[in-house]
């Protein structure tokens, strides 16, 4: 008996929601892309710098909160969920665990994105409960395999936790200098596992471009650097929530933006350093360096605001850094060879540009046009090229579907 349209439809939806739910990246990455491409874009065209339901929360710690565990947090549970099974050589979690994930998020994004204040207590216990359900997985996986190596992801989600709990108590008794603190140390939280997961991503990318037949690891870092970057952001962070003065901190948040610039070095590796994979690798180490000295500075007297640096370092290093990450690994757990497609250079591209344009005015650079609605269409497009690249062998309809190039 053959099948109807409507029959065939369903059966390839059915296989869609499956092959979406087989692995972590292969849900997480697209819903964290989406979110990250129109968000910022309805926060500027549509609702105008504002919330549609914010009644005394400002607006653009709303923004700042949906952009830091909205689509930073949905790009973390796929690479947590995708890679600790790799690293410990364990099972994946599947099917209803990540839903179950997925809703609990989508709780979260249901009441940040529209400032819903009145169930904002809802918003924050679903946004706490997936992250301490991925703190007590790792916890489990540790002592199942008993290994270490998940125990500083374990420490800055751990980390991650507080500091949004933090900013959401803030929210909750309209104290929105903690709130602010509370929002803005998720953020460098987010860069201390930022710099944990480029530590883990980039040797066995760079062996892999160095020698492609994985024959030979060519490359081996200094094992010093592979916790320098987070481990001075912790110690920043610590002297930002010990109160010490504008100087101290500054000097500290100095001091960890030049970590993360001592791992650009790890990309001279000859003429192999100017393939893509590298380069976006080392520019997300390189952004987050920047906007973290940018920031160190200002503490300092220097003449542009703290919030300039605070967006190269979370706009430019979190958002490039979790672009590398959807594009390499979307090849390498889908079976692709490394070889970045024209598209996704070119929407890495449009991400460095946005953050350009973003910040440009705050350095007394005066271009004509609307330059904040420019920039979030630049930022939209880029995370959209790399979705419309990578859907194919993540939905697991056919591999990249455009002229791969290194």
């Amino acid at each position: 008996m053959s099948c109807g349209p409507t029959a065939h439809r369903r059966t390839l939806t059915s296989g869609l929601w499956a092959t979406l739910s087989e692995e972590g990246f292969r849900l997480f990455f697209p819903v964290a892309a989406l979110y990250a491409a129109f968000y910022p874009l309805l926060w500027i065209l549509a609702f105008g710098l504002g919330v549609p339901l914010a009644e005394t929360v400002p607006p653009s710690l709303w923004h700042a909160h949906e952009m830091i565990v909205g689509a930073f947090g949905a790009a973390l549970i796929g690479f947590i969920t995708t890679a600790a099974p790799e690293w410990t050589d364990t099972e994946p979690p599947r099917g209803a665990w990540l839903w179950r994930l997925l809703a609990l998020w989508s709780v979260g994004r249901g009441v940040g994105f529209l400032g819903w204040e009145d169930i904002g207590l809802i918003g924050a216990l679903a946004d706490a409960l997936w992250m301490v359900g991925l703190v007590g997985w790792l916890v489990h996986l540790s002592l199942q395999r008993r290994t270490d190596r998940l125990l500083p992801f374990v420490f800055w989600l751990a980390l991650l936790a507080i500091c949004t709990a933090v900013g959401r108590f803030g929210f909750h008794v309209d104290s929105f200098e903690l709130a602010s603190k509370g929002i803005y140390l998720a953020g460098f939280a987010f860069l201390g596992l930022l710099g944990l997961a480029l530590s883990r991503i980039t040797v066995p990318v760079t062996n892999l471009v160095l020698d492609p037949s994985e024959e030979t690891s060519p490359f081996r870092p200094h094992p010093g650097r592979l916790h320098l970057a987070p481990g001075l952001v912790f110690v920043a962070m610590m002297g930002e929530a010990a109160g010490l003065s504008d100087a101290v901190s500054g000097f500290l948040w100095c001091a960890a933006g030049a970590a993360f610039m001592d791992r650009v070095a790890e990309g001279f590796i000859g003429r192999e350093a100017l393939r893509a994979e590298i380069l976006m690798l080392a520019g997300s180490s390189a952004l987050a360096g920047g906007g973290l000295i940018l920031f160190g500075a200002a503490r300092l007297g220097a003449f542009w605001s703290e919030v300039s640096g605070l967006h190269v370092a979370f706009m430019g290093g979190l958002g490039v850094g979790t672009y590398a990450v959807f594009a390499i690994a979307g090849l390498l757990h889908t079976d692709q060879p490394l070889g970045l497609s024209i598209r996704t250079r070119f929407g890495a591209n449009c991400l460095v540009a946005a953050v350009a344009l973003r910040v440009a005015p705050d350095f007394g650079v005066d271009l004509p046009g609307p330059m904040y609605a420019v920039a979030s269409l630049l930022w939209t497009a880029g995370f959209l090229l790399r979705l419309v690249a990578y859907w194919p062998a993540i939905s697991g309809r056919g591999n990249l579907g455009d002229d791969v190039s290194a």
